[in-house]
């Protein structure tokens, strides 16, 4: 099974064909440059959930905040841009800074008191230990 990326207006783009500029993804940029793309990988093990989030930019772990509310991952913070010069002329501007929210729902309940996150290359880990909820239990029988 191919994985494919997660694209909100794929359908829009393919049923609705006679209107390219107005889904044009260089449009989407130039007129939804505030809206960032947190990109989020959700899996499940045995034991816990866990959700890797794209998020470039992360300078001290202030900058984001992550709470579980609701059977749901709440992801929020900001980005800024560092040692970049004003009298630049810049072409192009694709990357995002600025403020950013996701909100992701579980899918199982959580732990949330024994959760961690970690960041790394751009890339935060949430490990989110399952709730250890008793499904039923094995009733021996007597037999006389």
């Amino acid at each position: 099974m191919a994985l494919v990326p997660y694209d909100p207006f794929g359908m829009l783009r393919r049923d609705f064909g006679s209107f390219p500029r107005l889904l044009d993804d260089d449009w989407l940029g130039a007129h939804f440059a505030a809206m960032p793309r947190v990109r989020v990988d959700v899996r499940e093990t045995p034991t816990e959930v866990i959700v890797s989030a794209e998020i470039p930019g992360l300078e001290k772990k202030e900058d984001v905040h992550i709470t579980v509310h609701d059977n749901h991952l709440h992801l929020s913070g900001t980005i800024e841009r560092v040692g970049e010069q004003k009298d630049e002329h810049f072409h192009r501007t694709e990357r995002y800074h600025g403020h950013f929210s996701r909100t992701i729902p579980l899918p199982t309940s959580v732990d949330d008191s024994k959760a961690k996150a970690s960041y790394k290359n751009g890339i935060l880990e949430v490990c989110l230990p399952k709730l250890q909820q008793q499904v039923g239990r094995h009733i021996d029988v007597d037999f006389h």
